[in-house]
């Protein structure tokens, strides 16, 4: 609870802080990072595509050490069993009896990056799922809390497509966001290699703690926002919807599955996360309309004939905002 304007301040400053951190040691992304930040606020996971070498480990890494967070990685590969993930139960000799140890998996960390997620089977896939959704892992008969605050960065390479595995929408749906890493500039790739090549590796220096998280994220469910800008998100989810009477044409022609009610409370909260970083206290209809494109991407399905149109969820979602 935020008992005055000051503490409010001081909670922006840190946050501020703890990105202009993060910018140290990766060279441009902003969006991107200001992106995780948000959704490790409102405690969301999230999908990273994008190309190999754009520094989307480096940038996860990085995010960990101004956090203090502990930190795991695992990487994805198809003979990667869920065991292997989540942990298993190992037969122990204790005063001469045999008993059951639990040993914990990789999963068991405050941000997990599970590196090229598609690459593993869909029953690996899948072992993550409860973890993700209600920061839990089930083995045998036992369940066992995971660590607060607990989030999965997950990974994905967009051109290499034989021997992977595409998520399913259900499983898309629990990501929070999907953000596109693009590739660097002319100006950013110089500065990378500079960076990289000549010199040592960037040092930095911890700015939130697992308690600063926990405590942000109390203070940003507690945001007010107007009914007009909750009308406004919810227009935004429900036009996505082709079997609705009253969406735009161009939804019904090209869309085949419109985005869950969790697309709902995803840019409700992420707006607020945003509105607190643009140093305000209530949320703007442009705070929906920055955090619209990484809720609603990967919720948006589109049909064959978008694709043969070359129409992405992008360019619906931009249609969609321009016609609010």
């Amino acid at each position: 609870m935020i008992q005055n304007e000051q503490e409010m301040k001081q909670i922006i400053a840190k946050v501020l802080d703890c990105e202009a951190e993060i910018g140290k040691s990766i060279i441009g992304q902003k969006s991107i990072i200001r992106q995780m930040i948000i959704a490790i606020l409102t405690d969301g996971n999230v999908l990273l595509e994008g190309v190999p070498g754009v520094g989307k480990t480096q940038m996860v890494k990085a995010i960990a050490k101004t956090m203090n967070l502990a930190f795991s990685r695992i990487q994805f590969t198809p003979d990667l069993m869920p065991a292997d993930v989540t942990g298993t139960n190992l037969i122990v000799k204790e005063d001469g009896q045999n008993q059951f140890r639990f040993e914990p998996g990789p999963v068991f960390a405050n941000l997990v990056l599970a590196d090229e997620i598609n690459r593993a089977t869909p029953k690996t896939q899948s072992a993550l799922l409860e973890a993700m959704q209600e920061k839990t892992v089930t083995v045998g008969k036992q369940t066992y809390l995971m660590p607060a605050p607990f989030m999965v960065l997950a990974t994905q390479n967009p051109i290499e497509q034989e021997g992977t595995y595409p998520l399913p929408e259900a499983q898309l749906d629990r990501f929070l966001f999907k953000l596109n890493v693009r590739f660097p500039s002319k100006e950013e790739l110089r500065d990378i290699v500079n960076l990289t090549v000549n010199q040592q590796e960037q040092a930095l220096t911890p700015m939130l703690s697992a308690e600063d998280i926990l405590h942000i994220r109390q203070v940003i469910y507690e945001m007010p926002i107007a009914d007009a800008v909750m009308d406004y998100a919810m227009n935004l989810v429900y036009n996505t919807h082709p079997e609705m009477k009253e969406v735009p044409d161009f939804v019904k022609k090209y869309v085949t599955n419109g985005a869950s009610p969790r697309a709902a409370q995803a840019i409700i909260k992420t707006a607020k996360a945003r509105a607190m970083m643009e140093n305000r206290y209530n949320v703007s209809f442009e705070d929906i309309q920055y955090v619209a494109f990484p809720v609603l991407r990967h919720r948006i399905i589109c049909n064959f004939e978008a694709l043969s149109d070359n129409i992405t969820p992008d360019k619906l979602i931009a249609q969609l905002i321009q016609q609010q």
